[in-house]
């Protein structure tokens, strides 16, 4: 039989949180209770949070759970709807399974950060959502507002900007320039929330993230044990 070496992987993204099988795993490497989820409560919660609007489910989640609620804004529609969902889901209170958040124990994962220039990354994220408009990312929202897509769904970045401009509340300029202004503050919030993490080794960019981050990847892979050629 032939042996094979266990092989290091080098894995680019994710986002902060989602349910993705990579962010499971994270969260299983850092010890951390997530909790799970049901769509068709989700969708119920949605649909009156629309009917009787999101205060008055910040209010249900204040006399279940006040601690979460304490947490995040009555405005906060998606939040206090996932609270809603996991405590119903559940059984336990949604900050229940918050404490896990603010730990950073030992890992074998070397993790890397690319910081770049505010300004630079303003300009990028401009060029790369017109970028998304020349490639037809209007008509792919009307083909999933035909679709009658959850709520949660079309708070998604673009798609939220754009519906609105379908739906005759904005102009196509308006549209496109709120998602620009919308994917700056996300950038910005994704690294300060990293940020809190001390385990992660920060790279500042300027150009070419490859080019400046490659000598520092190069140290961490032989720090977990990577030999050879990448």
């Amino acid at each position: 039989m032939t042996s094979v070496a266990p092989r290091r992987v080098a894995v680019i993204g994710p986002t902060a949180s989602g349910k993705s099988a990579l962010a499971l795993a994270f969260a299983e490497i850092d010890g951390l209770d997530l909790a799970g989820g049901d769509d068709a409560v989700r969708a119920r919660l949605e649909a009156e949070a629309t009917e009787v609007g999101s205060g008055a489910l910040h209010e249900r989640l204040r006399a279940l759970d006040p601690e979460a609620a304490d947490r995040m804004e009555p405005s906060n529609t998606r939040r206090v709807v996932r609270a809603l969902e996991v405590i119903e889901v559940t059984g336990r209170p949604f900050s229940s399974f918050g404490d896990g958040l603010d730990r950073y124990p030992p890992t074998p994962v070397a993790q890397l950060g690319l910081r770049w220039d505010r300004a630079v990354l303003a300009e990028r994220i401009e060029r790369r959502v017109h970028a998304m408009m020349a490639a037809g990312f209007l008509a792919e929202v009307e083909r999933v507002l035909a679709l009658s897509p959850s709520r949660t769904a079309m708070q998604a970045l673009g798609y939220a900007e754009l519906a609105e401009h379908l739906r005759g509340s904005c102009s196509l300029d308006e549209a496109v320039e709120s998602t620009v202004v919308h994917t700056r503050q996300f950038a910005v919030r994704q690294e300060r929330w990293f940020r809190r993490d001390p385990r992660i080794r920060w790279v500042d960019i300027t150009a070419d993230p490859v080019a400046e981050a490659i000598d520092v990847l190069d140290e961490l892979w032989v720090s977990t044990g990577g030999r050879g050629e990448r």
